[in-house]
């Protein structure tokens, strides 16, 4: 099998970015105390949006695959970062030390079902995999609504 490229075009204008992917449009923006309009997430919370979508694609995917009774999944996610780090000081990190996600699967399967998609879903899931190559501490817990 060959490998996926994907392609997204990105306009600034100061904080604020437009990007297109395909035929949509994602607005990414810093607050204005950080400079910016507030008219979208910064980046860092499009990164932890981001983690949330493919955790749910990979899910339903999964969960036929697995014959899994999956109705929804409700995420909340936290990152934590010493700002310090992007702000230009040496030796500290410039990403998330730390991502904790707790997921709430609407099912009829049992727990240990649940954990079992989870392993499988953090296993395959590029952006999770991409926080954990980067050495981001994840902290996950998945259970039953």
């Amino acid at each position: 099998m060959s490998t996926v490229k994907l392609q997204l075009k990105a306009k600034a204008n100061g904080a604020h970015v437009e990007a297109k992917a395909r035929k949509h449009t994602l607005i990414i923006d810093e607050g204005k105390q950080q400079g910016g309009t507030d008219q979208g997430a910064n980046p860092l919370e499009t990164l932890l949006a981001a983690l949330s979508g493919c955790e749910s694609a990979v899910s339903n995917m999964v969960a036929k695959e697995m014959n899994f009774d999956l109705q929804g999944i409700e995420f909340d996610i936290q990152g934590e970062l010493d700002p310090r780090g992007f702000m230009g000081q040496e030796g500290i990190r410039r990403h998330f030390e730390k991502v904790t996600l707790r997921a709430v699967v609407e099912t009829s399967e049992s727990e240990a079902r649940i954990q079992e998609l989870k392993a499988i879903v953090d296993d395959r899931c590029p952006v999770y995999q991409t926080l954990v190559a980067a050495g981001v501490e994840m902290d996950t817990e998945w259970v039953k609504a």
